[in-house]
């Protein structure tokens, strides 16, 4: 049976990357939004902002990551919407292959679409002066929280994308995702940030990413933000995996 899974997921894989590489207008829309943000704080606002002795786009950066995948997770939302719009879940049904390889699918295809978004926007860094000392192991280490947190976000994508009523509502989701990078540490230290905006934007998700990445890329010790980081990713991997199983049984029930 297991053996059946890997087979048949890797089929409905090569079908929705298909449909990715067909279109590479997502990818590239996906990317635009997150370069266009980069170059806007860098070249305009980044003056204005006091990161010490660390250049401002190696400050921004890893904020800016987070909001390419946040972007990224909203086509997968479409993407499946679209499938069950166009009847292919019936199909599939009557055919003898794993049911969750559909999801699985998509997932894999949103991992290998965000991973395509993440080069080219750390290309686009490079151009504008990024530049870091991080060795293969915190490069490792950062490819792994980028990894978890496509993966969590990529599951929670598909809560909408099976249950949402319209296309608008399919993405409609991932707005608060991309919002939320700017109430953390990702763009001004959270010392400036007046009392309870300051206590928000230090406890939420982001910035324990945003920190942990930021350090990797300067080698610096990371202290305790990487078991946050990774607290928040796999917790919300976890509930948004239920919850997605949920929705996908109450679909084709």
């Amino acid at each position: 049976m297991t053996a059946y899974f890997f087979s048949d997921t890797a089929v409905l894989t090569g079908r929705t990357l298909r449909h990715v590489t067909r279109s590479m207008d997502t990818i590239i829309t996906t990317v635009i939004t997150p370069v266009a943000m980069m170059l806007m704080f860098v070249y305009v606002f980044g003056g204005a902002i006091d990161t010490g002795s660390v250049s401002y786009v190696n400050y921004m950066l890893p904020g800016i990551l987070l909001i390419t995948i946040a972007s990224g997770v909203s086509y997968t939302a479409y993407r499946l919407f679209t499938d069950v719009k166009s009847g292919i879940f019936e199909r599939f049904q009557s055919m003898p292959i794993a049911r969750s390889g559909v999801l699985w699918a998509h997932v894999f295809t949103s991992l290998v679409a965000n991973l395509i978004s993440l080069v080219i926007v750390v290309g686009v860094a490079l151009l504008m002066g990024f530049r870091t000392g991080a060795g293969v192991l915190d490069w490792l280490a950062i490819t792994g929280i980028l990894f978890l947190f496509t993966l969590a976000l990529t599951w929670i994508a598909v809560v909408p994308g099976l249950s949402a009523t319209s296309v608008e509502g399919a993405g409609a989701f991932a707005y608060p995702l991309i919002f939320l990078p700017f109430i953390s540490s990702a763009f001004v230290p959270t010392k400036t940030m007046p009392g309870p905006v300051r206590w928000f934007a230090k406890h939420q998700p982001v910035t324990s990413i945003v920190n942990t990445i930021r350090d990797l890329f300067s080698q610096r010790p990371v202290g305790d933000d990487i078991w946050t980081a990774l607290a928040w990713c796999v917790g919300a991997l976890v509930v948004a995996y239920v919850f997605a199983m949920a929705a996908y049984r109450r679909k084709i029930a």
